[in-house]
């Protein structure tokens, strides 16, 4: 896999299968379902935000209550190692974004501004109880701080798992560079899945079609594999993964100078192999770039820190749940620190 292919797969990942098959070897038997992920073959719980519906997810029970937010194109079933764990203490709530998992198309573009638009109406029509502490992964983190920018009374505190690098180009334009090529040629190909599924041939697609779905996951019931297989079917998916990848520029733009969020608690999860299949050359500059934007991102609350997550790629919350649990319940703390903020 090149470079650019592997940085899509795990920054803009087209797939809503988050637990990855490991490729089993040869004479060695495959993995046996995961019968507790088989909550994920069916939906939660459908709020109506105006006419259109999202997919949530609570469990628990404690104050504050804490959101989850996931990356790029993922679901709620990201969460599917971290939910669980902080559910022991706390009220979480996970959901799918507009278009993604079994939750409603939402109106295009789906930029940041719409993303957070939803979340705060899938707050209120839920009645959850604010201020809360919002957790985002990747995309996800971008959205919580748009989020932030506009309901910062919403929020008791940020948690945010790796967030992409932005301003790469001022790193590594050659890679940059590539990037932007290779978003273009993902997005044809994801324009011809949008055509097949809204003709209803992506059921039985022809040969050239055959990447847009992937076959069964080894790891998931028949139950799951059929239920993810089936939204994946849906025109709603492919809309919304194509406007995703058209008004995302994580990569182009600096952390805005304009961007400030007080005193509000924020704690960066930095993982220390984000990009581990990168050439070390190259991966020294995106390392930098990944640095830089942390530290602009800190700069933005007098309470904020930087957490060092060893052992971990991009996927977080699948490769150290434990360090994200830590970081809520540290967050929760800093949060109760400030007087009528969380009791």
């Amino acid at each position: 896999m090149s470079t650019m292919r592997s940085m899509l797969r795990s920054i803009f990942a087209c797939s809503l299968l988050l637990v990855e098959a490991a490729a089993a070897a040869d004479g060695q038997p495959k993995p046996s379902p995961d019968a507790s992920l088989d909550v994920y073959a069916n939906p939660g719980k459908f709020v109506d935000i105006g006419g259109r519906r999202l997919n949530m997810r609570c469990s628990g029970n404690g104050t504050p209550t804490v959101m989850l937010e996931a990356g790029a194109t993922a679901d709620s079933m990201a969460w599917y190692k971290v939910q669980p764990q902080l559910a022991k203490s706390f009220t979480v709530c996970a959901y799918d974004r507009a278009g993604l998992g079994f939750s409603d198309e939402g109106p295009m573009p789906r930029n940041l501004d719409a993303e957070a638009d939803d979340l705060h109406a899938l707050i209120v029509a839920a009645q959850i109880k604010t201020p809360l502490v919002l957790v985002g992964h990747s995309r996800g983190s971008n959205i919580a701080r748009r989020y932030a920018d506009k309901h910062a009374g919403d929020l008791a505190a940020l948690v945010l798992l790796d967030p992409p690098a932005q301003h790469i180009a001022e790193f590594s334009p050659a890679w940059a560079k590539a990037d932007d090529e290779g978003r273009l040629g993902a997005m044809d190909i994801m324009r011809q899945c949008a055509k097949a599924a809204e003709s209803g041939e992506l059921a039985q697609p022809p040969a050239k079609l055959a990447g847009c779905l992937r076959g069964p996951d080894p790891q998931f019931s028949a139950a799951l594999n059929a239920a993810q297989r089936r939204n994946k079917l849906r025109p709603a998916f492919w809309h919304t993964l194509l406007s995703i990848y058209e008004t995302n520029s994580l990569f182009d733009e600096p952390v805005s100078t304009s961007e400030h969020h007080g005193a509000l608690p924020i704690l960066i999860l930095a993982a220390d192999s984000t990009y581990a299949e990168v050439p070390p050359v190259e991966r020294k500059s995106l390392d930098a770039a990944c640095a830089k934007t942390n530290k602009a991102i800190a700069a933005t609350s007098t309470r904020s820190e930087i957490i060092s997550v060893a052992h971990s790629s991009h996927e977080v919350a699948q490769d150290r749940p434990d360090a994200v649990v830590d970081a809520v319940q540290k967050a929760v703390q800093l949060a109760k620190a400030q007087p009528s903020v969380v009791r």
